[in-house]
């Protein structure tokens, strides 16, 4: 159980605090209702719908603001040496609310970063996807380590998760497990520095990612966040969010 308990705390540290903060906002899991409405549609107005999720031992924090041009407004995610993320306050069910689109930019790519190292695990931006922990349909092992998990933070961490990446570099492989759990997925849908300065459109499929990433169909609830993180690699960049939308 020690062993367990070591493992969760190092494992799945991050993960938690990200799934954590949508429990703390106080919000029903419900999702949109009438027509074809999605769930999410976010155009960066404000970011009243969002909070902020800080990691601890990390002293610097990555900045997220809106910041326009004209009648236009986006989300700015401003790294240096730092690491947070910001998540919606809402979980929401992923076999209603499937698919993923979303615009992206960003200034630079990160010279030191390398996915397939801890200290090189750092993305100028990224779309995070925390599927949560059913303990009904857990085996026993996982009902124990997650159970030592709960008595140290309160609260169950998420089972695992996506990330939909913008790569510093090319890789091999579209797909990369994160150097700190199995339970955690870099889907890479942007690499190297060829778009930088370029508005991307991109759209996803969570339900096939998953599967595809973990061989079993996922968890009903989910949360989504934004992040850029340059901790590791003590790098600066910053991130750009034009608008983000979770739909049928």
């Amino acid at each position: 159980m020690k062993g367990c308990l070591r493992f969760r705390a190092e494992m799945l540290q991050k993960a938690f605090l990200f799934f954590v903060a949508t429990l703390a906002a106080g919000c029903a899991c419900t999702a949109a209702h009438g027509g074809e409405a999605p769930f999410i549609r976010e155009d960066f107005a404000d970011l009243s719908a969002w909070k902020e999720v800080f990691f601890p031992k990390i002293n610097r924090h990555t900045l997220y603001g809106i910041e326009r041009a004209g009648a236009d407004s986006y989300l700015a995610a401003k790294s240096e040496a730092s690491a947070s993320l910001i998540v919606f306050k809402r979980p929401f069910d992923v076999y209603e609310y499937s698919k993923v689109r979303f615009r992206w930019k960003i200034s630079n790519t990160y010279a030191k970063a390398d996915p397939r190292k801890k200290e090189g695990d750092d993305y100028p931006i990224r779309v995070y996807i925390a599927f949560q922990y059913e303990p009904e349909k857990a085996s026993m092992l996982e009902r124990a380590m997650y159970s030592a998990a709960k008595l140290v933070y309160g609260e169950y961490p998420p089972l695992r998760s996506l990330n939909y990446v913008w790569a510093s570099r090319p890789e091999k492989e579209r797909t990369i497990v994160s150097t700190y759990t199995d339970r955690s997925v870099m889907i890479l849908l942007e690499a190297g520095a060829e778009k930088a300065g370029q508005w991307v459109e991109e759209e996803v499929d969570i339900l096939t990612d998953y599967r595809k990433a973990f061989g079993k169909p996922p968890p009903r609830l989910a949360t989504i966040g934004i992040m850029n993180d340059s901790d590791n690699t003590g790098e600066r960049s910053t991130s750009y969010m034009d608008y983000i939308e979770v739909f049928k």
